[in-house]
């Protein structure tokens, strides 16, 4: 089945089975490596990415369902500028990723909560993430990271 992605502001046209995850399409498609497979059902957020803004598990929804959304994956993220996003300063700065195989969806799950929600509070921010695993146990620089990028971003 052919159709369109819009991905990171520009249009993909791909060809794949209309059932193919859209982290397939990501990966194996269009070379966008950010997003991970972690369990593949949706349970551990490392396959995380943007659809409209909003957070999307794309390890279990279908590439041909998401025609006419705007798809954002890490390779996306970035400042107005196209300087790295102040998340992606504030992770660094904190030093939020030990393995890091889940920050990028930590990412992209904190940029749609800071979409929503500019200050959150630590629990909102522990709460929107509480479906992302990380299993280093960086939960609280990752939280500090989502602090500071969302003081940042409040400037």
């Amino acid at each position: 089945m052919s159709f369109t992605l819009k991905v990171n502001g520009r249009a993909h046209t791909v060809d794949v089975p209309e059932d193919t995850p859209l982290l397939y399409v990501l990966r194996d498609e269009l070379g966008l490596n950010g997003a991970k497979y972690g369990c593949g059902v949706g349970q551990c957020g490392a396959c995380t990415v943007l659809s409209n803004g909003t957070s999307l598990r794309s390890c279990v929804v279908p590439a041909a369902r998401l025609g006419g959304r705007e798809l954002t994956t890490l390779e996306g993220l970035r400042a107005p500028d196209g300087a790295p996003h102040p998340l992606q300063k504030a992770f660094l700065a904190e030093q939020a990723g030990q393995c890091a195989y889940c920050i990028p969806g930590m990412l992209m799950a904190a940029a749609a909560l800071l979409r929503e929600k500019p200050r959150p509070s630590e629990a909102e921010i522990r709460t929107a993430l509480d479906a992302n695993l990380c299993r280093c146990g960086s939960h609280n620089r990752i939280v500090r990271a989502i602090q500071r990028a969302a003081a940042e971003l409040a400037k």
